[in-house]
């Protein structure tokens, strides 16, 4: 074999292994580890879907590397890098790790991209009322308030938050609140009260989807969810609990918040999540930290940050190839910090 054409068909090959890799669902965060003495910064680490780390794809210790997204073709990230004292420039770099380069201005595509859509609480109108599409009960009149109730898109399951005026625990927002919620099984009309449905700690506020209030629950193959938040007390802030329909049972997605982000197409989701008073190795410090974290349809979740570690997540882009939407996105700043 000719000498020029084996390295015609080694190339040819590693162009085709390469290929082949990049082909896997590929999630690229901006993390900033934080470090028991010094200045620590964030940069950008690319991840496959299964959680295996593949590269890290900056190494800038000049400022903040945040908000990466890739490009709808998937071949580039594009992310900004704030440096003491100087407005935020844009960059770019390709998911292997090369071809990095500061940008005279961001792409279209990127300046327009906005996060995906999540699942959040129910924010008050501009005139302090809650939204009167949450729910039957907050279009009613005060004096005849029914119970609130939510069909599953299947038809097959139904929410009923009723709540007793007797009860201390309903009275409040806290642990306990929400057991005379009721699931109902609208195929064989059978009622199980939350408070006996395994995991039951409390149940608050039922959560919506953040670009369509109309939507409560999370349903994609076998994945059969709905999402409700908590508060714990002034230390623990609130929490957040995916009641899985299929147990049923209920699965505290952190110690505290965590923002469910689906991932359509898939039997899973993220959650930005959120824990307070993580351990700074090497040090008596702690810090509130934030993570990316992937569940599957049996919720179980891995992370995408280093073991024992405390960071703080600055973003957040996911590359889907054959899916749709094709780029999942999640934008934070260091500025939001």
């Amino acid at each position: 074999m000719h000498s020029s054409f084996r390295v015609f068909l080694v190339g040819a090959i590693s162009c085709l292994l390469v290929a082949i890799a990049r082909g896997d669902c590929e999630i690229v965060i901006a993390i900033r580890y934080l470090q028991a003495q010094g200045t620590s910064h964030s940069h950008l680490y690319l991840y496959r879907e299964d959680g295996k780390l593949l590269r890290q794809l900056t190494r800038d210790d000049s400022g903040q590397d945040s908000a990466p997204i890739f490009s709808p073709d998937g071949e580039t990230i594009v992310f900004t890098r704030e440096t003491p004292n100087d407005a935020p420039k844009f960059w770019s770099v390709s998911p292997r790790g090369t071809d990095s380069k500061k940008l005279d201005a961001a792409p279209d595509w990127y300046a327009q991209a906005k996060s995906s859509p999540y699942f959040t609480n129910v924010e008050p109108t501009e005139e302090g009322s809650a939204d009167p599409t949450s729910s039957p009960a907050e279009s009613a009149s005060p004096s005849a308030t029914p119970v609130p109730t939510y069909k599953s898109p299947d038809d097959s399951l139904e929410l009923v938050l009723r709540e007793d005026p007797n009860d201390e625990d309903d009275q409040i927002n806290g642990p306990g609140h929400g057991k005379h919620f009721v699931l109902r099984d609208l195929k064989t009309s059978t009622e199980t009260e939350f408070s006996k449905i395994p995991g039951f700690y409390g149940a608050y506020e039922l959560l919506h989807d953040s670009h369509d209030q109309n939507r409560y629950f999370l349903f994609d193959g076998p994945l059969r969810l709905a999402f409700f938040d908590l508060h714990l007390n002034s230390t623990d802030g609130d929490t957040v609990l995916a009641l899985d329909f299929t147990g049923p049972r209920f699965v505290r997605l952190s110690p505290n918040w965590a923002t469910p982000i689906p991932l359509p197409g898939e039997p899973a989701f993220f959650t930005f999540t959120e824990n307070r008073y993580v351990p700074i190795p090497a040090s008596k410090k702690t810090a509130n930290c934030s993570y990316i974290e992937r569940w599957d349809e049996k919720l179980n979740h891995i992370r995408y940050a280093r073991e024992k570690s405390a960071a703080l997540c600055y973003g957040m882009s996911m590359y889907r190839p054959g899916l749709t939407p094709a780029v999942i996105t999640l934008r934070r700043g260091s500025e939001k910090e």
